[in-house]
């Protein structure tokens, strides 16, 4: 049985047929307009007849960045996209005539993760997605938890700080503000006048783009070994430990995996993150550790994700 994954950008978007394995058969892109609902739906639309014209399709999934309806079939709030209490599913079913489901992206990469790839094994799993902000979704017993209103894991948004550095959301101190590719981007800013001795090659890689330093010149340079970028990562992966053993307190995953962009550095971040969540854990000693490991299923993960979840 195959199904369709519409993974819905800010500025692309990406389609795949997914067979019940989390095989991808075939894909597509689409350019969008994020502040043209209409052009998205009819991207959607082409996007998914043409992938039905060589596969026999019984549903389409479509993972999206904000807050889904509780029942899956719009969005409350998108935060990128002009989406208000936006009727999403009914307007899709204008062109689309197999049943449709609405997901939150993360939700998508994260389901992807425990059925395919690093969760695979596991029955209850959290996933975080270090890209530009920090994402996340939550298994437990198997289960995808949306939560009452459909907005749960906005574990971005959880405040580690008070007082700390404002957010995109109106508060200060939230998690993502220390644990992202945005934190990145203002650490490595802030290097460059208070270690400036060392901050030779993020100044190389922020000139050849013509831009100022961002994250992944960062992660590009502690890739090639550069010191001051492999702290700065090292810095990052351990808020990203430090917020799991928080988490571990409430939810008690057996497992954390970490996704996105920034996870791109491997172990540098990953054994950063495994040291600070052994040294923030409750009761230490005296409780299994939960496994913390990347992510494996890679730029398709939301296309898997939500053509799987057309299936539950």
């Amino acid at each position: 049985m195959t199904t369709i994954g519409i993974d819905i950008g800010g500025t692309k978007i990406a389609a795949g047929v997914v067979d019940e394995h989390g095989q991808v058969l075939q894909k597509t892109r689409r350019a969008t307009d994020a502040l043209d609902p209409e052009a998205i739906e009819s991207a959607v639309i082409a996007a998914v007849a043409e992938l039905r014209v060589d596969h026999d399709v019984t549903g389409v999934g479509v993972a999206a960045a904000g807050f889904v309806s509780p029942n899956r079939d719009g969005m409350v709030f998108a935060p990128n996209i002009a989406w208000r209490d936006y009727p999403l599913r009914e307007r899709l079913a204008r062109g689309i005539d197999v049943p449709i489901v609405i997901e939150n992206d993360a939700n998508a990469a994260g389901w992807a993760e425990f059925r395919f790839g690093a969760g695979r094994s596991a029955r209850s799993m959290v996933m975080l997605t270090l890209g530009t902000g920090l994402g996340g979704a939550i298994i437990m017993d198997n289960q995808l938890v949306r939560g009452a209103y459909g907005a749960a894991a906005e574990l971005g948004h959880m405040r580690v700080v008070p007082h700390g550095h404002y957010c995109g959301c109106g508060h200060e101190g939230c998690w993502e503000m220390y644990a992202s590719g945005r934190a990145l981007t203002r650490a490595a800013r802030m290097a460059l006048v208070t270690d400036e001795d060392r901050a030779g090659r993020l100044r190389e890689l922020a000139a050849a783009d013509g831009t100022r330093v961002k994250g992944q010149h960062v992660t590009q340079a502690a890739a090639e070994g550069d010191p001051l970028s492999r702290e700065l990562v090292t810095q990052l992966g351990h808020w990203v430990g430090a917020g799991a053993a928080n988490l571990a307190a409430v939810l008690d995953p057996e497992l954390f995996v970490i996704g996105g962009g920034v996870a791109d550095t491997g172990d540098l971040v990953l054994e950063a993150a495994r040291a600070a969540f052994r040294a923030e854990l409750s009761a230490r000693g005296y409780r299994p550790e939960a496994t913390i490991l990347l992510a494996e299923m890679g730029g398709d993960a939301g296309i898997v994700g939500a053509a799987d979840l057309v299936r539950y």
